[in-house]
C-alpha cells in the first residue's frame, strides 16, 4: 500500500466514523417526553400570603413562574404552560375573555389549554394544583 492509498483510507474510515452516526441520528424521530422536565415528579410551591404572588389574591388574577401560568379564575386556581405550542412565547391571561392570547403569532388558548386559535395547534399543558390554606401546590 503506497502513501496516498493510506490516507484515502484513513480519511474514508474518518468520515465513515464521524457522518454515519450523525445521519442515522438526525433521522430518527424526535419524540418529546412528557416528564423530561420534571423526572422526580416535584411540586412547585405557591405561598399565596407572599407579596411576590399578589396578583393572585384576586379573581382574573395571574402569574407566571417557572414557565407556568397560574390563574385565580375566582372559583379556584388552575395552572397552564406558559409557553405556547406555536413557537415558544410567553401567553398571557386575558380575564375579560376568560382566555389565554400568544402575543407572538395570535394564537389564543382555553383555560383548560386548548386552542381557540391557530396558528398553534396543540394544547398547552394543563397542571393539577390543590390548595392547603395560603399555599398551592402544583405537580410538574
Amino acid at each position: 500500500m503506497n502513501r496516498r492509498d493510506l490516507i484515502r483510507n484513513i480519511a474514508a474510515g474518518s468520515l465513515t466514523l464521524f457522518v454515519v452516526p450523525a445521519v442515522i441520528t438526525s433521522c430518527e424521530e424526535d419524540v418529546p417526553d412528557p416528564d423530561e422536565n420534571n423526572p422526580g415528579g416535584n411540586v412547585l410551591s405557591i405561598d399565596l400570603t407572599d407579596n411576590k404572588y399578589s396578583s393572585l389574591a384576586a379573581a382574573g388574577g395571574s402569574f407566571v413562574e417557572e414557565g407556568i401560568i397560574i390563574i385565580n379564575t375566582g372559583d379556584g386556581f388552575i395552572a397552564l404552560s406558559s409557553v405556547c405550542t406555536h413557537q415558544g412565547c410567553q401567553v398571557g391571561y386575558n380575564h375579560s375573555n376568560t382566555n389565554l392570547p400568544c402575543p407572538c403569532h395570535g394564537s389564543v388558548f382555553s383555560t383548560t389549554g386548548s386552542v381557540l386559535e391557530g396558528p398553534a395547534d396543540s394544547p398547552l399543558k394543563k397542571y393539577e394544583v390543590t390548595q392547603e390554606g395560603d399555599v398551592l401546590s402544583i405537580a410538574l
